[in-house]
C-alpha cells in the first residue's frame, strides 16, 4: 500500500544540491549529479558508500545514461553538454551549446534531445555526440521533456507557461497548450496508457490533460510551492510529485486523490527543496534534494 510508504535509507556525500538522479545499467544502482559538479554511483543495497565516477567543470542540472555505450550525457548550468565516457572519464568533452542551463535531456532511439534555458531544443547523434538540428521552440527556458512511443511525440514544458507537442521524427509542432499553467511548466509526464499527460509548475498545481482534446480534466493544488518533478509508479497506478516546499506527495492516478505525503518531521524526509524523483521497477522511490541527500522510500 502506498499509504505505508516509508523511509528505507538515505544517501549522503554530495557537497551541493542534487538536481538529477537516474537509473544505472547495473540493477540496484543509481547515479546522481549535483551542484558540487560530482557524478556519483550508488548501490542501493550498500547505501553508505557512494562512488565518485566523474566530475565536470560546473553545476549539473540534468543527466542521461546511454546504456549501450556506457556514456553519460550531462547538462550544466551554463548551457554546456558533457559527453562522459564512464570507461575513460578523463576523456570527457564539454560542448558549449545552449546559451543558458540545460534542464532536460531525453533519448529516443539513436537521438538525444536537450532542452536549454535559451528555449532551444536540439537533436544530437548519440553515437558521435554531434548536433543534428536545433529548434527555437520558445523565448523562455525549456524545463522538461518526455516521450510517448505510440504517439511518436515529445511533450515539452517551458517557462513561457506552455506545453508543446512535437513530432519526434520531424520536430514539427503538432499541438500546444499556450497557458497550461499560471507560471513555468517545470515537469511533464505521459500517463501509463499514453492517453493523458501530467504536468506540474511553478504555480504548485498538478494538472491532468486529455490528449484527444488537449484540455485539462483534473487539477490539484498539490503543494505550497513549485512542483519540480513528477514520477510515475511502474504499474502506472500512482504519481509522485516533488516540490520546493520540501515534500514528496503520492497521488492515485485513477482519481488523483492524495494517498501519502512524505515530510521532514513525521517521515524523516527532506529539509530543503526536493528537485528530482526516480521510481524504480522494484517499487522503491528515490528523491533528491537541495539538502544534499538522496532518500530511498519503500
Amino acid at each position: 500500500m502506498m499509504s505505508q510508504l516509508k523511509k528505507k535509507a538515505q544517501l549522503t556525500g554530495h557537497n551541493g544540491s542534487i538536481f538529477s538522479v537516474i537509473a544505472d545499467h547495473e540493477p540496484r544502482h543509481i547515479i546522481s549529479g549535483a551542484g558540487d559538479t560530482w557524478i556519483v554511483r550508488w548501490n542501493l543495497d550498500d547505501p553508505e558508500m557512494g562512488k565518485l565516477i566523474a566530475k565536470v567543470e560546473t553545476q549539473i542540472f540534468s543527466m542521461l545514461l546511454l546504456k549501450n555505450q556506457n556514456r553519460l550525457v550531462v547538462g550544466n548550468m551554463n548551457g554546456g553538454v558533457h559527453w562522459v565516457d564512464l570507461d575513460h572519464p578523463e576523456a570527457t568533452k564539454n560542448i558549449t551549446h545552449h546559451k543558458k542551463g540545460v534542464y532536460a535531456i531525453y533519448q529516443v532511439g539513436d537521438a538525444v534531445f536537450t532542452g536549454g534555458g535559451d528555449g532551444v531544443i536540439t537533436r544530437w547523434d548519440s553515437l558521435s555526440g554531434k548536433t543534428i538540428e536545433s529548434l527555437q521552440l520558445s523565448t523562455a527556458a525549456i524545463r522538461s521533456i518526455d516521450f510517448s512511443p505510440p504517439r511518436n511525440e515529445l511533450a515539452i514544458g517551458a517557462s513561457d507557461n506552455a506545453i508543446y507537442f512535437l513530432d519526434a521524427t520531424s520536430l514539427s509542432l503538432k499541438n500546444s497548450i499556450p497557458a497550461a499553467h499560471e507560471n513555468s511548466v517545470f515537469t511533464v509526464k505521459y500517463s501509463y496508457d499514453q492517453e493523458q499527460l501530467y504536468s506540474g509548475g511553478r504555480d504548485a498545481l498538478l494538472k491532468v490533460w486529455d490528449l484527444d482534446v488537449f484540455k485539462s480534466t483534473a487539477q490539484r493544488a498539490a503543494h505550497w510551492f513549485t512542483i519540480n518533478d513528477l514520477a510515475l509508479s511502474p504499474d502506472g497506478e500512482y504519481l509522485a510529485s516533488a516540490s520546493r516546499d520540501k515534500t514528496v506527495r503520492i497521488w492515485r492516478t485513477a482519481d488523483f486523490k492524495l494517498v501519502k505525503g512524505l515530510e521532514a518531521i513525521r517521515d524523516h524526509g527532506h529539509v530543503n527543496s526536493v528537485n528530482s524523483l526516480l521510481w524504480l521497477p522494484s517499487g522503491e522511490l528515490i528523491s533528491a534534494s537541495d539538502d544534499r541527500r538522496l532518500i530511498i522510500w519503500e
